[in-house]
């Protein structure tokens, strides 16, 4: 894993703390254990197991790629950016709509949603940094 790509995995997990993300963890004695990671219980830990006490080799979050969104998440996002939009190729499309410009608080709502909802947005699971989520595996209501 590139320097890149372990700032890129920090990023996005970091992001997730506060809706407990899945994840998959490899340890240098070739267990692997999986579990939820979040702020209160684990995040300290397991940060200070990966890059202090290199205990652990890899950890995977697992994530939903954007393709696996239903209609009714769809329309969500649709009210968050006031905008009608389609999801093609790993990109959310706006269709035709005047409007061009998004406010920053409409782009951290949108993120945000994508983050409650465990989305894979910045292309995880395409560079094998995170693993896709089976279907169910977070219920979200």
């Amino acid at each position: 894993m590139t320097q890149e790509d372990k700032k890129l995995l920090l990023a996005d997990l970091s992001a997730r703390l506060p809706h407990h993300v899945r994840v998959k963890v490899w340890l240098k004695d070739g267990t692997t254990e999986e579990g939820i990671l979040d702020l209160k219980h684990n995040y300290g830990d397991v940060l200070r197991d990966a890059f202090y006490y290199n205990k652990i080799v890899d950890i995977k979050p697992y994530l939903r790629p954007l393709s696996s969104m239903t209609k009714e998440e769809r329309y969500e996002i649709q009210e968050i950016l006031g905008k009608d939009i389609e999801i093609l190729d790993g990109f959310i499309n706006i269709i035709e709509s005047s409007r061009k410009r998004f406010s920053f608080l409409e782009l951290h709502a949108l993120f945000n949603w994508l983050n409650v909802h465990y989305f894979d947005y910045s292309g995880l699971i395409e560079k094998e940094l995170a693993l896709e989520a089976l279907e169910g595996m977070y219920n979200i209501k």
